[in-house]
């Protein structure tokens, strides 16, 4: 009979074996700890990073990933540059802006998420708002600053030949946002087009009276939301980097393809959020943002590298950029899974 000495005995020679053969599994490695930050809190379009946790996906690859919420897609950047968070979730357009300013950070975009950006102006068309670009002309704008959408707002006016003489922006802050615009306070607010679209139905403004400019179908053609990665992390763990894109690959196709059960997953970490709303929010990411054409013939996470480097042209000539980066400078593709194994279902 064996005791338990010969039993750790053999599974130390095992675990060597396993190790000399190269079969050993992620999780039998030693456990990476990554400090992972959110664009914004737990909403719908939050679930392929929960349920890449609850699903066990980070798990298999050997991390213990920590899943924090976030102020705005534009600050989510300085915080992984800073390496107060190792990955997060940002605007990839702010980044090429943060990237010119000072090409010297420790931030890259390794995985696109939002493959056409969900920026938009959404007001109210019984304030005179309609979905014509030029309707924002002698309105009152209201934007919050870390905003995303309002970040790209002088490529917007450009693209689409808003004449801005007569706006007024007012800054407000992201929890007064829908319900300024809702009681008329403002006439159209910046923001992400599923967050404030429902944001705003619960303030009880109805379907009909809701008028959302989209930037994408108005001359701005850019990309959105993408994972960043601190270089120097990266530099130090390849190999974790590359476990967290595959887990959110798994992550993401499970949200497109069972959204209640991802709203479920977000209403487990915010119980004041209501299933239906969030699994609507969830949906409407999916089809405008997420599960693209581009991204079923290409698979999720990756880029065209010419459309990103047309995007840093059109961003330079809008926004001031002093040519300090291009395409390879912002997008680092090498952690992705292979594309037959980032396919959306």
């Amino acid at each position: 009979m064996l005791n338990r000495r010969h039993l750790m005995a053999g599974a130390g020679t095992l675990a060597a074996l396993l190790v000399a053969t190269g079969l050993t599994s992620p999780a039998l490695a030693q456990t990476t700890d990554i400090r992972f930050t959110l664009d914004w809190r737990f909403e719908g379009p939050a679930a392929g990073f929960l349920l890449a946790e609850d699903n066990g996906y980070f798990a298999e690859e050997g991390l213990n990933v920590t899943i924090d919420t976030g102020n705005g897609s534009v600050e989510a950047i300085p915080r992984v540059a800073t390496g107060a968070y190792n990955m997060g979730f940002g605007d990839i357009n702010s980044l090429i802006k943060f990237l010119d300013e000072d090409p010297t950070q420790n931030v890259k975009a390794v995985m696109m998420v939002y493959e056409r950006p969900t920026f938009a102006v959404v007001g109210r068309k019984s304030l005179g708002v309609t979905e014509d670009p030029a309707s924002l002309e002698g309105k009152t704008l209201g934007a919050p600053p870390p905003d995303g959408a309002f970040a790209q707002w002088p490529a917007f006016v450009e693209a689409a030949g808003i004449d801005t003489s007569e706006i007024t922006i007012e800054s407000i802050g992201f929890p007064v946002r829908e319900p300024m615009l809702a009681q008329g306070d403002v006439d159209a607010v910046f923001g992400f087009a599923f967050s404030v679209i429902l944001n705003l139905k619960a303030n009880g403004v109805p379907d009909e009276d809701i008028a959302t400019i989209l930037m994408a179908e108005n001359g701005l053609n850019l990309y959105g939301n993408a994972i960043l990665v601190n270089t120097d992390f990266a530099a130090e763990n390849p190999e974790a980097v590359q476990g967290v894109l595959r887990a959110l690959a798994k992550g993401f196709a499970d949200a497109v393809a069972d959204p209640a059960a991802g709203a479920a997953a977000v209403l487990a970490r915010n119980e004041t959020l209501n299933l239906e709303i969030e699994t609507e929010r969830l949906e409407m990411a999916n089809a405008m943002n997420i599960k693209t054409p581009y991204v079923v013939e290409n698979g999720f996470g990756g880029i065209d590298p010419d459309r990103l480097a047309a995007s840093i042209e059109t961003l330079g000539i809008s926004m001031g950029l002093q040519g300090n980066v291009t395409a390879e400078d912002v997008f680092d593709d090498s952690f992705l899974p292979p594309a037959e194994e980032r396919m959306l279902p």
